[in-house]
């Protein structure tokens, strides 16, 4: 083989490693979005391959080479394997940083779209993000997370449908901000996809009608 021909190969062979490095960029890219846009219902190796193609080998390492650019210190949230999903999460070292938002006054009201989430969750739990979208007729998912977040809100394992999303249910902080010694003394109210939320008021009770602040 003359050297002309040696070049011509060896250019081909970077040509073909450089469109490999960049359709791996970019499904990187891709994936990245995907575990934001599924919030803290995560994805399975199965979702990875089906939405991008790939074989199982292939969405590995896919996932594994993201979630090790996460790692990294300059870095505020991680990718981590929980419930055989993967899942976008903060890192557990800047928590007492997370605390203090959530704890700051001027990040602590309830807005209408969480007071609004959080009546049809009591009224339906256990309940899926979906299911609250279908009430609502817009999408939950911050409003859940925010929820989550301030601890009115948990995660009470998964649905029985296709997909197994995650099930929500209300906590005893909730009960507590609301002044409520339990369930029984939440406004009489049917909460169904024929029903809207607009008539319930979660302060309507014997215990308290204090601004919607957390303490």
């Amino acid at each position: 083989m003359n050297n002309e021909n040696m070049k011509t190969n060896e250019a081909n062979e970077i040509n073909e490693i450089n469109e490999i490095n960049e359709i791996n960029e970019i499904n990187e890219a891709v994936l990245e979005g995907m575990l934001f846009v599924v919030g803290e219902d995560g994805l399975t190796i199965n979702q990875i391959e089906d939405v991008l193609g790939l074989d199982n080998e292939e969405a590995k390492r896919l996932i594994i080479s993201l979630k090790e650019k996460y790692e990294s210190n300059d870095r505020g949230i991680r990718i981590n394997y929980l419930g055989n999903t993967f899942k976008l999460t903060t890192k557990s070292e800047h928590k007492e940083y997370y605390q203090k938002l959530i704890e700051n006054p001027e990040t602590n009201t309830l807005s209408q779209a969480a007071l609004e989430t959080l009546a049809i969750i009591v009224y339906n739990e256990p309940i899926t993000r979906l299911m609250v979208d279908e009430i609502r007729g817009v999408s939950s998912r911050d409003m859940i997370r925010k929820l989550v977040a301030k601890g009115f809100v948990k995660e009470v394992g998964r649905s029985d449908m296709p997909g197994r999303p995650i099930l929500y249910k209300t906590t005893s902080e909730f009960l507590d901000y609301f002044g409520l010694a339990s369930r029984d003394d939440l406004p009489k109210f049917e909460m169904t996809l024929e029903k809207t939320v607009e008539n319930v008021d979660l302060y309507n009770s014997k215990y308290t009608e204090e601004e919607s602040k957390v303490s």
